[in-house]
């Protein structure tokens, strides 16, 4: 396996399933999906059965705090050890080329190693690879524990660069055709379609390298983004799977010392994307409470003042509508409960995010023990629903323009946690490809 120590990156040795594996049946979505929703689950697994399966090998969170969840996760852990010794896993040398089509719209990356060594989530943080948003440190003892006994991760991480002449992937992307196909299938409850072309030639990996190379410029990216020398370089801005990067991370750096610097956990399987990428798109996070237990808008008008103004909905579509056309420094976020819609207009923030205006809100709320859980939701419609239950409220956020992330990261740090969502919830990575973490 070659390392450019230099760009952060290392040349993978895949793990895929054998030849004659259900496709369909062996990927999943990722784990942190549909986590209110466990009818998902259970009809995914239905669907798989006793297949071979990255459903048996990795710990969905719907099940996180259940009474089944540790037998689930040694469950997991022998699964992985099943199919290593078993023959389930076979070894692809080198990268592989990725398209996901969803909904008429093509997805394109590359599957690649991160160096962790190379990667910070904290704020403020300088290094080559950078969070885009704040990491909720209670997220990851849960995902920490899975890992640590792990013989293999499964990387639902997306990572970003900022490439408008899309000089990374475009001329891969150009010669596809010519590429050994890997994988093509249709993926599990509508969602999509999904290929894989090896990268495995010298060819592709020297113009990876060179592309990689000249977006790391430190003279083109101070000029770029308008910076002086106290800015590093960001190369890769993680977009989905902060936390599970973040948790491969802290499992390293406690890990190192006794392992050696050559260890397979120094690096991180991830799929790497072009911020700029046609198919790939913004969608905001939204929040849902459960279990309220105290008043709500009385603590927001408590926490706002005169700032606040609530303005009520005729219906789900009205309020979106308020909430997606907004305009002005005012921000506005949408307000769902059993007793209808709204929309939340505060005055004057001090954040330049609506969803940095809620945030501090909800975390003091939940705080007072003003409800049980909150959960961070994709989409109008499950927002709504959930919303609408008896005991819950939702809330409706605007989007952010993806443009904008590279810049905001490099000027201001992290954004307010959950601030965006590359597409919705059934556009999420699926676990397809595999890794050895552990000798």
């Amino acid at each position: 396996m070659t390392t450019y120590e230099s760009l952060g990156i290392q040349i993978p040795d895949i793990l895929l399933p054998k030849p004659g594996t259900d496709l369909t049946k062996w990927a999943v979505i990722a784990c942190d999906q549909f986590t209110s929703e466990p009818e998902y689950w259970e009809e995914v697994k239905n669907k798989v059965g006793e297949a071979p399966s990255t459903y048996h090998i990795t710990l969905p969170e719907v099940f996180l705090g259940q009474p089944e969840e540790e037998a689930r996760l040694h469950t997991v852990q022998s699964n992985m050890r099943r199919y290593l010794d078993t023959g389930v896993l076979t070894h692809h040398n080198g990268m592989i080329y990725v398209e996901r089509t969803v909904d008429g719209k093509t997805r394109r990356g590359i599957m690649l190693c991160l160096d962790l060594e190379k990667y910070d989530f904290n704020k403020g943080s300088q290094t080559l690879i950078r969070a885009t948003e704040g990491t909720i440190l209670d997220r990851l003892p849960p995902r920490i524990k899975i890992r640590e006994g792990a013989q293999i991760e499964l990387p639902h991480i997306l990572v970003l660069v900022d490439d408008p002449q899309d000089t990374l992937i475009g001329p891969i992307s150009a010669m596809k055709a010519s590429l050994p196909v890997v994988y093509d299938f249709d993926l599990m409850l509508d969602s999509g379609h999904l290929s894989g072309y090896s990268l495995a030639s010298a060819e592709a990996e020297k113009h990876v390298v060179g592309a990689l190379t000249a977006l790391q410029n430190k003279e083109d990216f101070k000029a770029k983004y308008g910076v002086g020398d106290e800015k590093g370089v960001l190369l890769f801005a993680v977009g989905d799977g902060n936390h599970s990067l973040a948790t491969a991370k802290s499992i390293w750096e406690k890990v190192k010392a006794t392992v050696g610097m050559d260890h397979p956990a120094r690096y991180a399987l991830v799929e790497i994307e072009n911020v700029h990428d046609a198919g790939l798109e913004f969608e905001p996070i939204h929040r849902v409470l459960f279990d309220i237990k105290k008043d709500i808008l009385a603590a927001a008008q408590t926490r706002f003042g005169a700032r606040l103004e609530i303005l009520p909905c005729a219906s789900a579509a009205e309020m979106v509508q308020k909430v997606d056309e907004q305009s002005g420094p005012d921000h506005l976020i949408g307000f769902i409960s059993p007793s209808g819609f709204s929309v939340l207009k505060v005055a004057q923030p001090t954040s330049n995010l609506p969803v940095g205006t809620l945030q501090p809100f909800l975390d003091e709320f939940l705080k007072a023990g003003g409800a049980e859980k909150i959960d961070y939701v994709h989409g109008e419609e499950v927002t709504c629903r959930l919303g609408a239950q008896p005991h819950n409220v939702g809330f409706y956020l605007p989007g952010m323009h993806k443009g904008d992330l590279f810049k905001t990261v490099i000027l201001d740090g992290v954004l307010p946690r959950k601030t965006f969502s590359m597409g919705e919830a059934k556009e999420k990575r699926f676990y397809m490809e595999c890794r050895q973490i552990a000798r």
